[in-house]
C-alpha cells in the first residue's frame, strides 16, 4: 500500500437548486470567499490556476489546477491537480429534493515532503484534517447559497 495515495468522497446536501450550486462551484476563484481553508486561487488562465489551502494542521499545500472536463448538463466539474498533490477532484451536482446533493471525489498522490514523511502514522490525522476541511467547506458553501457572507 502507498501511504500517500488517498481518495476521499464527501456528499454535500444543499439548499439551492443544481444550476445554482454548479454556477458556484465553476468558479474556483471565488472559493475563499465561502471556504476558509481554501486560502487563494490564482488564475493562471481560462482553465488553470494555483490553489493554496490550509486546514486545521500548520501546512499548506499547494497545487496547479487544470479544467479536464465542464459539463453543465451533466452537472460535472473534474480538474487534474499537480503540484504537492497529483490526481484528480471531482463535482458531481445534481437535484435532491427542492435542493441539491453535491458530490465530491479526489484521488490523489501527496508529494508535499513533509506529509511524506509522516505517512503512516499520520494518515488518521491527514484524513481527519482533510473532514474538517470539507464539513467547513459545506457550512461555508450553504452560508453563501442562503445570502450570506463568507463563513467563518
Amino acid at each position: 500500500m502507498d501511504w500517500s495515495h488517498y481518495r476521499f468522497r464527501s456528499l454535500w446536501a444543499l439548499p439551492a437548486p443544481p444550476v445554482t450550486v454548479y454556477d458556484v462551484l465553476e468558479q474556483a476563484e471565488d472559493y475563499p470567499r465561502w471556504w476558509p481553508q481554501v486560502r487563494k486561487v490564482d488564475r493562471i488562465d481560462d482553465t488553470s490556476g494555483v490553489i493554496t489551502v490550509r486546514s486545521a494542521l500548520p501546512y499548506d499545500i499547494i497545487f496547479t489546477a487544470r479544467e479536464v472536463r465542464r459539463d453543465r448538463a451533466a452537472g460535472v466539474l473534474e480538474i487534474a491537480m499537480s503540484g504537492d498533490l497529483d490526481g484528480w477532484a471531482r463535482w458531481t451536482v445534481a437535484a435532491d429534493g427542492a435542493g441539491s446533493l453535491a458530490r465530491y471525489e479526489q484521488v490523489v498522490d501527496v508529494h508535499k515532503p513533509l506529509l511524506r514523511r509522516f505517512a503512516v502514522p499520520g494518515r488518521p490525522v491527514f484524513r481527519a484534517n482533510h473532514r474538517l476541511m470539507m464539513r467547513a467547506g459545506r457550512r461555508g458553501l450553504a452560508t453563501y447559497l442562503a445570502g450570506g457572507r463568507q463563513a467563518v
